[in-house]
């Protein structure tokens, strides 16, 4: 599973780290936010290095759709309503300027990423109340939107909401430019951190700032994120001769679909779940029967999926990272939307590591916490966790080895204990550990990736105990074959 981002990229490879060092300001991840944010900060006179544990670009950036806009689903009558006006247009203002930042930068730089302008459509074939609603709210605040029954869809809706003068981009050819002059130490994946002190596995960094831009945090306390959002998957089918969108879709229905075009692909997604629920699959299935169904002669030349962090009141946390930790810093919480929020975190980052006021800061501030926005989900999320932990404790397995079919994982009982098996085609059988070394939640089988994703929290490993994505920051205790 490549994206086509990953297949039409070469990205050049950097140093690890290989001495003990001291500097001003370290970034802890190389994604955009990341460096975005070191981008930013040397365009100030900043000294700056990034530490990333793989390589730069090689999370959550090479799997985005890319789109960059600021409609971010049915987003900004849900902040008017919860929230308040002045937040809500902090929160529209953001990110209609991080669409121009990006666009700044390209045209600067002279930037080859197949930057577009085109509008951003939310569409339903169910309901249209809701984005009457969304194209009003967004409108008074001085977003360009529209409620249109026109659309280029392969089917008729009820209603959309058009935004224009949104954009789309090709993320790796972008995110290796900006990167061209940014000091960055690659396989350097750091194990701790504590005050001004970095420890990795090549070596320990001292800085004065510390900006956490790993996606997820892996660190649990200060700051409790863990405890503030959760993770969701989706899938993505990059489809050739298949008809060419001008602009891009996302449908707000519970099977709604994502469309948006990368010439001469298109890309199309769906599938969304919480992470560590889909025990029955069959995701990629689904996107492909609809493809087949609205392109019959259309060509599938790859297929990916993508993890986001949902925080429990809808606003992703940048800013400082706790009360009592002044001098680190944090970007997380991007939901699906991580193009103009990754750029929205290097312009409040980078202004907060100067003690320079950022018009936006409070509203994304990590120190917030509205009781009538988050209530409900941080409820979700509390009772998630409590399942997950049940069922490491209580729950029995009832697959037996020998039942587990070639092709399937699953949860068996061995020796008194539960252990995670998957059997592959030739029947080579693979044992691990279904314990989550994060916080301890029972991991659950995905069949449509070959992983064991938490519930809880997020984490994923591949079917040997491999970790995928974090908070885990360890693989899984991992046999070759069944004892």
């Amino acid at each position: 599973m490549v994206s086509i981002w990953e297949k039409t990229t070469k990205i050049q490879q950097r140093p690890t780290l290989t001495e003990n060092i001291s500097i001003p300001v370290v970034i802890i991840g190389g994604g955009l936010a990341g460096l975005l944010t070191a981008y930013f900060l040397q365009a100030k006179g900043q000294k700056v290095i990034v530490l990333e544990a793989n390589r730069i670009g090689s999370g959550q950036t090479k799997n985005t759709t890319a789109k960059i806009t600021s409609q971010h689903g049915l987003i900004y009558h849900k902040l008017i309503q919860t929230f308040n006006e002045e937040t809500a247009l902090h929160y529209a203002q953001a990110n209609q300027k991080a669409i121009l930042e990006y666009q700044r930068i390209i045209e600067e730089n002279n930037i080859s990423c197949q930057f577009t302008k085109c509008a951003a459509f939310l569409y339903s074939t169910e309901q249209e109340e809701p984005l009457r609603q969304e194209a009003q709210a967004a409108s008074h605040l001085g977003i360009q939107a529209e409620f249109t029954t026109d659309t280029e869809l392969p089917f008729p809706v009820c209603g959309a909401v058009k935004f224009s003068h949104q954009a789309r981009f090709h993320p790796l050819h972008f995110l290796q430019e900006v990167a061209k002059n940014i000091t960055v130490y690659e396989n350097t994946s750091v194990q701790k951190v504590q005050d001004h002190t970095i420890i990795t596995n090549r070596g320990t960094v001292t800085a004065e700032k510390i900006i956490f831009t790993t996606h997820y945090p892996f660190i649990n306390m200060p700051g409790y994120f863990f405890a503030r959002m959760h993770q969701e998957r989706s899938y993505v089918l990059a489809l050739e001769n298949v008809p060419l969108l001008n602009d891009m879709y996302l449908g707000i229905d519970e099977d709604g679909l994502s469309f948006r075009s990368n010439e001469p692909y298109l890309l199309f997604g769906g599938g969304n779940h919480r992470t560590g629920e889909n025990s029955a699959g069959g995701k990629y299935e689904i996107l492909r029967q609809k493809a087949q169904q609205y392109w019959p002669k259309g060509k599938e030349v790859a297929y990916w999926s993508a993890q986001d962090c949902m925080p429990i009141d809808g606003i992703p946390y940048i800013g400082q990272f706790s009360a009592s930790t002044p001098n680190w810093y944090i970007a997380t919480g991007f939901q699906k939307w991580g193009m103009t929020s990754s750029m929205v975190a290097a312009m409040i980052l980078s202004d907060s590591v100067f003690g320079q006021e950022n018009p936006f800061a409070a509203t994304f501030s990590p120190q917030r916490f509205d009781i009538s926005a988050s209530t409900v989900n941080l409820l979700k999320d509390s009772m998630q966790a409590i399942k997950g932990l049940s069922k490491e404790i209580f729950a029995i397995p009832q697959t037996k080895i020998e039942e587990l079919p070639k092709g399937h994982g699953g949860i068996v009982e061995h020796n008194g204990q539960k252990v995670g098996i998957y059997k592959n085609m030739q029947g080579e059988v693979f044992q691990v550990s279904v314990r989550c070394p994060h916080l301890g939640c029972q991991l659950e089988w995905n069949p449509d990736e070959l992983s064991w994703d938490c519930p809880c929290h997020g984490s994923r490993f591949d079917y040997k105990g491999q970790l995928i994505n974090n908070p885990a920051q360890e693989n899984l205790p991992y046999h070759p074959e069944f004892i």
